[in-house]
């Protein structure tokens, strides 16, 4: 027996099914954009660990101060002993995120941590209880996060009633026939038939879907968003978990629309491969909470915080997003140019190297190809990740400092698998 296939029976064995997996081999090393498994088998990494490795697999800078923190000291708890650390990302956040207006932070440890936290953070300031989320939004696993997510099945199937409180609206989308004026008229209609909108402590959603497909949230959408929370006092809330930290070409993707929401929250890229999320807004909304109210005894820990700053130094360059939108323009004019052999290409989206193809035929999603497409770039070294409601689009998440030779590698790689789907 191989050992991948012993690894993977004993996987089935020792671990609960809930905890999915995509691919058949187990990873002993990896480096920048390539991982390689416990075969010695290399692959090219389009997933980044779901985008958590946008500074790729161990960079020099991240693991040079991670080195540092551990020789320093592992974890205190930043609720009862401080360090010097949280303040400088804290600081850094505050920069970074939009909003010309003073911010405060808070870090915690997983995307969807930060989703919980967000929500009480509105909650307290607002002293209401309704929450808005959209269809296809993921927020997270938690049963808050769950109850946001705009998605059924695996997120929610089975668990029980969701959370309380909770109304979801569509998410513009053309390739589906959902307009901005749809969603809008929708949001309206929640108003009228199931919540007074005085009663909304705040609006959620991602500035481009994740798992929902990588559908870019409208200029005027976003501009009508912003005006109906400042109508009715509500805080609005970019999820930027999986946008965020140089993703879309931007530091931050809400950056694209010159439009500012009232609490930011990142994860995954924040990190350079170490679990950190982090809430930050509006310094009088996050300072709603009582003292205690927020944090965890993980929450900022030392190691992570210390890779998070390399991260924010790393892409403190200008030129690092450059490179991103120029990596990203070369991917969706590879994309595009397949459209006029592969009629059932029916969109090619997203900004910078967060960029999505998707499947349909005859007005039906055709998930069966994404499974085809993905096999055969396995096969041949490169790992794809799916997303989308019906789980027919294929997102590319490569590391955003993706040598230049493997990433020409890879785009070849993934011409020959669409062709072949067909």
């Amino acid at each position: 027996m191989s050992a991948n296939a012993d690894l993977l029976e004993r996987r089935v064995e020792a671990i609960s099914r809930g905890v999915s997996f995509i691919t058949d081999f187990f990873a002993e090393k990896a480096e920048n954009s390539e991982i390689w498994d416990v075969e010695g088998r290399r692959f090219i990494d389009f997933g980044s660990g779901i985008g958590v490795c946008n500074t790729g697999h161990r960079h020099p800078k991240v693991m040079a101060a991670i080195e540092a923190q551990i020789a320093a000291f592992t974890h205190t708890c930043h609720q009862v002993t401080p360090y010097k650390g949280y303040v400088e990302l804290a600081e850094k956040l505050n920069q970074h995120v939009p909003g010309a207006w003073q911010k405060k932070t808070a870090f915690v440890s997983t995307g969807a941590e930060a989703v919980e936290n967000a929500i009480k953070i509105a909650r307290a300031y607002t002293g209401r209880t309704g929450l808005i989320a959209t269809s296809g939004g993921f927020h997270g696993r938690t049963f808050m996060g769950m109850s946001l997510t705009g998605k059924v099945v695996p997120y929610k199937a089975g668990f029980g009633p969701m959370m309380n409180d909770v109304f979801h609206v569509p998410f513009p989308n053309k390739v589906h026939g959902v307009s901005v004026a749809d969603s809008l008229t929708a949001l309206k209609a929640l108003f009228k038939t199931d919540i007074e909108a005085h009663h909304i402590a705040a609006l959620i959603f991602e500035p481009t879907q994740g798992e929902g497909g990588f559908y870019v949230a409208p200029q005027d959408w976003v501009e009508q968003i912003r005006a109906l929370c400042d109508d009715y006092g509500i805080v609005m809330i970019a999820d930027e978990v999986q946008s965020g930290f140089g993703r879309t070409g931007k530091f931050f993707a809400m950056e694209h629309y010159g439009i500012e929401a009232d609490i930011t929250i990142s994860a995954k890229g924040l990190g350079g491969g170490m679990p950190i999320s982090a809430v930050t807004g509006k310094a009088a909304i996050m300072d709603a909470p009582n003292p205690g109210g927020l944090g965890g005894t993980y929450a900022g820990h030392a190691v992570a915080v210390a890779a998070a700053n390399a991260v924010c130094e790393i892409m403190a360059d200008p030129t690092f997003h450059d490179r991103t939108t120029a990596l990203g323009e070369k991917l969706r004019t590879l994309l595009e140019n397949l459209r006029s052999e592969i009629p059932q290409i029916a969109d090619v989206r997203g900004q910078g190297l967060m960029v999505a193809v998707e499947f349909m035929e005859n007005g039906q999603p055709r998930a069966d190809m994404v499974s085809s497409i993905m096999s055969y770039a396995k096969e041949r070294g490169l790992i794809l990740l799916s997303c989308g409601v019906y789980g027919n689009c294929i997102r590319f998440l490569p590391p955003l400092t993706i040598q230049d030779e493997v990433f020409d590698e890879a785009l070849d790689i993934i011409a020959e698998a669409i062709k072949q789907a067909v």
